[in-house]
């Protein structure tokens, strides 16, 4: 799996100096280097620009990787809300989608994210494109909140389903998060208000659309 994303990755993506500089920052700010693959991150701006989603929720923003690619996707047009646990994170985060020049279209929500979903339900938030990327203990519960918020034809992505290939391949070594993968893919597959595929890009994307 590692060479055919080296592959696509080598093929299909160009140079991106920007992006370069948030892996930097994420490193030299002693975070996990566990940012969305270069081509994971282009597939979120394609999805985003293809659907015309002008109102995305991130779950998980780590330092701002996967923002910058979300936001690539709406362009000057649309506005992301992004859901941090840890506050320094969120203010990386914001700093790099600064320097992308989407600052003033982003809004960080920090602490729990389930809190922060709840708050958003009550709300009555309304979305039209949805990233996981956070806690795997938590997937299902972020899928659920993700379908309650979303309008209708909605599109729901989550990172790292294959979980390095543990999920499907016995020789994998298994992750503290296999099982919950399994269980959410199933879940996302047998979903009776979604329609979903797995695409084995980077560590493995579900992409759903919610039926209207």
């Amino acid at each position: 799996m590692r060479q055919i994303n080296n592959y696509i990755d080598t093929i299909f993506n160009k140079q991106d100096n920007l992006l370069d500089e948030v892996i930097s920052s994420i490193q030299q700010n002693g975070m996990p280097s566990i940012s969305v693959s270069p081509s994971s991150g282009k597939l979120l701006t394609m999805l985003i620009s293809i659907h015309g989603a002008k109102n995305v929720l991130e779950i998980g923003a780590l330092g701002g990787y996967s923002g910058i690619c979300l936001a690539r996707g709406f362009g000057d047009k649309g506005s992301l809300t992004s859901l941090e646990l840890e506050e320094k994170y969120a203010k990386l985060a914001h700093d790099n989608l600064s320097k992308a020049g989407f600052g003033d279209q982003v809004t960080y929500l920090t602490g729990p994210a389930l809190s922060s979903l709840e708050r958003l339900a009550a709300n009555q938030a309304r979305y039209d494109f949805f990233f996981i990327d956070a806690d795997k203990e938590n997937y299902e519960n972020y899928l659920a909140y993700c379908i309650r918020l979303s309008e209708p034809g909605a599109l729901i992505v989550a990172d790292n389903v294959l979980a390095g290939g543990s999920v499907v391949d016995p020789e994998s070594k298994s992750k503290r998060y296999t099982e919950f993968m399994k269980k959410f893919n199933q879940t996302v597959a047998e979903h009776p208000k979604l329609e979903s595929l797995l695409i084995p890009i980077g560590d493995g994307m579900t992409v759903s659309q919610v039926k209207g």
